[in-house]
């Protein structure tokens, strides 16, 4: 197999155990096989990339059953731990189609006639989330006689939630990476080098240092790497680049995004093309005031709410507080899981960040900020990995939380 590491590598996560915490669970829930849908639990148990639709059958015990689409079941067979025979090409050809297939594998290959099947079900702000579809939902249920689909999507998500030491180690080999990539962007921007370079082409250098370095995707949907200037700054946290050159007088917002063994790192930086004016020095100084602050309050124990509230208060000693978006982090985890922070859903909006989440100690979030004046064409983002400590934080991007002038 292609892409598997040795026990004794410090990236190692032992996906059999996963599974095996999985089927625990399943047992106390009283579920005789779960179907996992969402690119999170495909990356969190099957430790491969598998970015088209694909449905991962787990029984009570043994080794899960992957369907995957046929132009790709070849290479993910040969990445995943999973054996050869598990790993199994859907096609549209008559009873190759998926639903055919689960059923298939359920009640034949595993010789479960009736039970209760965990799905994932719900709603999510990223596009991507791969919960079950309403089509496949019924589908499933016609074809399923005698069983009942019930929505536990809550195993994975508990289960996910505290960081192992193998997916900690690769966030911090992709934060390497991504301060890699912002260090060539610095290079090339010195000394004038920012004249007639346009956003696409910043996100290019980037992308070529990253990889380099052996990041193997600029994963995020929303733009891979996302760079912005001038107004576009302050336009919000999805910015995909553009052919617009860069220009002085005007702030630069570069977030990179890099992929290792599928630790996603995140890191955004910003500058001011100088001349910079007295106004957007102050701007970007109470950026980096109201950054640092945040930083300084992340510990086991506080809650997104908690943080929330430390972050409006020190803007108001600052007198920016117009210039923030509600909210200062999102949830993280290997591809796919980019979102919601937490699994329980105790908030007032289902399938929302619960604001009272109490962080724990091994937790990892994306530490994210956004400061915008629209009026005055002005934005920063912040954004950087971060693993929750008993008493504080690890920022694991590395580069440094300035804002330069580039002259």
């Amino acid at each position: 197999m292609g892409n598997r590491l040795e026990l004794t590598s410090p990236y190692y996560i032992d996906n059999r155990k996963r599974v095996q915490d999985l089927q625990k669970a399943m047992e106390k829930e009283g579920l005789d096989a779960y179907l996992g849908t969402r690119p999170r639990t495909l990356s969190f148990l099957l430790d491969a990339f598998i970015p088209w639709r694909s449905y991962v059958v787990i029984p009570r015990t043994g080794e899960p059953i992957l369907h995957t689409f046929i132009v790709d079941a070849t290479r993910v067979g040969d990445e995943t731990w999973l054996s050869t025979d598990n790993v199994r090409a859907y096609a549209p050809m008559g009873g190759q189609d998926p639903i055919s297939l689960i059923a298939a594998c359920l009640t034949e290959d595993l010789g479960i006639e009736r039970g209760r099947l965990g799905i994932e079900d719900g709603i999510a702000t990223y596009t991507a989330e791969g919960n079950l579809s309403h089509y496949e939902y019924t589908q499933l249920e016609g074809a399923l006689e005698g069983w009942t689909l019930i929505n536990a999507h809550h195993l994975v998500d508990e289960l996910s939630i505290i960081k192992d030491a193998g997916t900690i180690a690769r966030f911090r080999e992709a934060s390497r990476i991504v301060d890699v990539g912002q260090k060539a962007v610095f290079e090339a921007l010195s000394n004038g080098g920012w004249k007639h370079l346009t956003e696409t082409v910043v996100g290019g250098i980037a992308a070529l240092a990253m990889r380099k370095e052996g990041s193997v995707s600029e994963w995020n949907f929303a733009g891979l790497n996302e760079i912005s200037s001038g107004y576009r700054t302050a336009l919000g946290a999805c910015t995909p680049p553009t052919t617009k050159e860069l220009a002085a007088g005007e702030p630069l917002m570069v977030d990179l995004h890099s992929m290792f063994h599928l630790a996603l790192g995140d890191h955004s930086h910003n500058y001011l093309i100088g001349p910079a004016t007295k106004r957007q020095r102050r701007h970007a100084d109470n950026f980096v005031d109201l950054v640092q602050t945040v930083l300084d309050n992340y510990k086991a124990g506080v809650t997104p709410s908690i943080l929330a509230q430390v972050m409006m208060d020190r803007a108001e000693v600052l007198d920016c507080s117009d210039f923030l978006l509600p909210g200062c982090e999102h949830g993280i985890g290997l591809f796919g899981d980019e979102w919601r922070i937490g699994h329980a859903m105790e908030g007032p909006f289902p399938y929302w960040t619960n604001p009272d989440h109490v962080y724990q100690k091994g937790e990892m979030v994306i530490c994210a900020m956004q400061y915008a004046s629209m009026e005055e064409g002005i934005g920063f983002r912040y954004e950087n990995p971060i693993l929750i400590t008993e008493n504080g934080c690890e920022p694991l991007s590395k580069y440094p939380l300035v804002i330069e002038e580039i002259l």
